[in-house]
């Protein structure tokens, strides 16, 4: 039986998120202006969260999330690229058929 692709995405999206191997993060320049120790907390936020519901998942894929530290709305989305990131991943739920960028954003940059 093949593992439902939807599932798989979310394992991918998960492991990713949760130690940010294998794959690439970013920040937007308003979360890089952030003091150092900010920064560090929010990554840890980011890693440790797991609140994720039918109404602010509801494709069931992990892929995007909020969340409140020091006064801030900071968002994280997951984007699937092909390996040569020249455009989308033909397939999210391949891993060799995919590079996930993560970047961790404030609100107001979305």
């Amino acid at each position: 039986m093949k593992e439902n692709p939807v599932s798989r995405i979310r394992e991918l999206n998960d492991a990713f998120r949760k130690t940010f191997a294998g794959e690439k993060m970013v920040m937007t320049a308003s979360v890089a202006a952030l003091p150092d120790m900010v920064k560090a907390s929010a990554l840890v936020k980011l890693a440790e969260f797991d609140d994720f519901t039918p109404e602010n998942d509801p494709h069931g894929e992990h892929d995007f999330l909020s969340f409140e530290h020091c006064n801030r709305t900071f968002f994280w989305k997951c984007d699937y690229y092909n390996t040569d990131m020249d455009g989308g991943s033909e397939d999210p739920a391949d891993p060799d058929k995919t590079t996930r960028v993560g970047t961790l954003m404030l609100a107001e940059d979305y």
